[in-house]
């Protein structure tokens, strides 16, 4: 498995990341975006490379920093490998019924992994029936 040090790159109170060195990339053989399941300073987690101005890039999101306490400019110890098992989404049970009642099921399914992760995101972080109801409803017109 590869392994490299580096600091978390971006700033306190935004966006940061971790700068995968092209080598890596190319040790893991799997294209410029593949999906990998890393290791930071003990902290496991899994997500997909990005480029972004040239660099890859990991994100590294405020839950993945309060989780681990690892902040930006921090010294971190990276161990990385391709994921290719299937990335899991529980679908809420109204959002189920809703894609299934309209035959777009299969069509969730073939989403990103990101996107149907922000669909339930949407649905669970509701906290008012009507407005968990609507975002189904947006979520029904958008697969249609």
């Amino acid at each position: 498995m590869p392994s490299f040090r580096t600091k978390l790159a971006g700033s306190a109170d935004g966006p940061t990341g971790i700068v995968v060195p092209p080598a890596v990339i190319e040790e893991i053989g799997q294209g410029k975006k593949p999906a990998v399941a890393l290791t930071v300073n003990g902290y496991a987690y899994r997500s997909t490379v990005a480029v972004m101005g040239g660099d890859f890039m990991i994100p590294f999101s405020s839950e993945h920093r309060a989780k681990s306490g690892i902040k930006a400019g921090d010294e971190i110890e990276v161990i990385i490998e391709f994921d290719d098992k299937p990335r899991e989404i529980e679908v809420p049970e109204s959002l189920a019924d809703a894609l299934a009642a309209k035959g777009l099921r299969e069509k969730f399914d073939k989403q990103a992994p990101s996107k149907r992760k922000e669909f339930v995101r949407q649905v669970n972080e509701a906290k008012a029936e009507d407005t968990r109801q609507r975002r189904i409803d947006k979520i029904v017109a958008d697969l249609s």
